[in-house]
């Protein structure tokens, strides 16, 4: 275990119903064709319809963590409206993971991880296109667990340093 970021604490004290979920086992999705469809379609519309701008810019702060409701949001902000999408068209919950990455370069960065029967995809604000995690060149930092949101796992190549998910580059 390690810590969750200070986004999701902050974004749990604000929206605790969303964060009070637990489940007694971890449950992924079942990739088929009509899922991955849904996953794709979920992606891009979130990333069409959210403008891109970093906290700092958006709500004067380093690190605010919300659902994009005014059509404006960084990346953790899409992850969480392309969750909460998921979870309204029934994916389950614990296969619904926000992991904090390093980016392409170096940069801290969240992603939604999809945990499935044919592998872990990743819904991210940089792609269009869902990959399967190890496909996307990042290192991975930490997530969520599956049966418990308020709990961080480490994943491979996490660090004890601490990590920032950041704006995407324009």
């Amino acid at each position: 275990m390690t810590s969750a970021p200070i986004g999701w604490v902050q974004f749990c004290t604000e929206n605790p119903a969303d964060c009070r979920q637990r489940s007694p086992q971890a449950r992924s999705l079942t990739m088929t064709p009509a899922a991955f469809s849904q996953l794709v379609r979920i992606n891009l519309q979130v990333n069409r319809e959210i403008e891109q701008v970093s906290d700092l810019e958006h709500f004067g702060v380093e690190e605010y963590w919300t659902y994009p409701v005014d059509g404006k949001g960084d990346c953790e902000d899409l992850v969480l409206e392309k969750k909460r999408r998921l979870i309204a068209l029934g994916v389950p919950r614990e296969a619904l993971l926000i992991t904090v990455v390093r980016d392409l370069n170096g940069d801290g960065h969240a992603i939604l991880t999809v945990v499935t029967d044919r592998g872990d995809y990743v819904l991210d604000n940089f792609s269009n296109e869902v990959k399967l995690w190890h496909e996307t060149g990042y290192r991975f930092i930490k997530r969520q667990a599956q049966t418990d949101a308020n709990q961080w796992v480490t994943l491979n190549g996490g660090g004890s340093s601490p990590v920032q998910v950041a704006m995407p580059r324009r």
